[in-house]
């Protein structure tokens, strides 16, 4: 049995969003924990014990971008839709505190970005997603309903285990504007994004207006199609930093401008579609 089916667009049926909205909007912000000396995200590939380099960069987020990002989430009025690591539960309180006074919507996001979900056993996978699991819903007070795996991985069986301890998608494949249903009775794709997504725009070197004109012009097709899911993916680590986090205030002032957007999260989107 393949994941999904193939469904071309034009052959869907009509999609709407609440009050008629023609947009779906929804911040995927990754809240991650890197372990000290592995090579994870880097900057720069050097094999060095101890990594001041690499892992400072990343370590940025958690104790500076993060809250630059979150004082412009709520200027605009926008709920984050948290993808969480289960060890920012242990390292970073502050955080998820922040964010359960907040109401974000919580999403397993693994353990670590320092660690690919891939390679278990079926029995140990269902092991390691409980663990997470729990350890999410006991930090933030809210069961998890969605998934992303640290740098979108999964095993074959990696749906079909969260549909056991109650998810109901994942955001992993990123291959749609829509979501669609799985062949895992119960399981929803979620749109998430690694081209509107600030980890790969700006190590490839786009500039703070090469983000802000790329938001725009994605909710400009987008809103002309109508019945769309718009996500913008953050990384505190690359967002947050000073000099980038001026166009994130700009780019968020337009959408949250809009007439036709649905400010929203993932949750909500994954709960209008299933009842739709």
């Amino acid at each position: 049995m393949t994941l999904y089916d193939y469904s071309p667009l034009p052959e869907r049926p009509r999609l709407d969003w609440p009050d008629g909205k023609r947009v779906a909007f929804y911040v995927g912000l990754n809240l991650e924990h890197f372990l000290p000396d592995q090579p994870s995200t880097s900057i720069w590939p050097l094999d060095l014990a101890p990594d001041p380099l690499n892992h400072g960069w990343r370590e940025y987020g958690a104790r500076v971008g993060v809250w630059r990002t979150v004082d412009i989430l709520d200027r605009h009025g926008i709920r984050a839709s948290a993808l969480v690591n289960s060890m920012v539960a242990e390292h970073n309180p502050q955080i998820i505190k922040a964010g359960v006074e907040r109401d974000w919507a919580w999403l397993a996001h693994g353990q670590t970005n320092s660690t690919l979900h891939t390679g278990y056993e079926p029995d140990e996978e269902r092991r390691i997603l409980a663990d997470i699991t729990t350890t999410i819903e006991t930090a933030t007070g809210q069961r998890p309903k969605g998934w992303m795996g640290p740098a979108l991985t999964e095993t074959h069986h990696t749906p079909e285990l969260l549909a056991e301890l109650g998810y109901s998608y994942v955001l992993d494949w990123t291959n749609d504007d829509q979501p669609y249903r799985l062949n895992v009775p119960g399981m929803l794709s979620v749109p998430y994004t690694v081209e509107l997504n600030d980890l790969g725009l700006f190590l490839r070197g786009l500039t703070g207006p090469d983000f802000l004109q790329m938001v725009k012009d994605q909710y400009d097709v987008l809103r002309d199609e109508g019945g769309r899911v718009m996500a913008l993916a953050l990384h505190p680590f690359v967002i947050g930093q000073a000099f980038r986090a001026k166009y994130l205030d700009l780019a968020l002032a337009y959408v949250a401008a809009q007439p036709d957007v649905w400010l929203t999260t993932s949750d909500a989107i994954a709960d209008h579609y299933s009842a739709q």
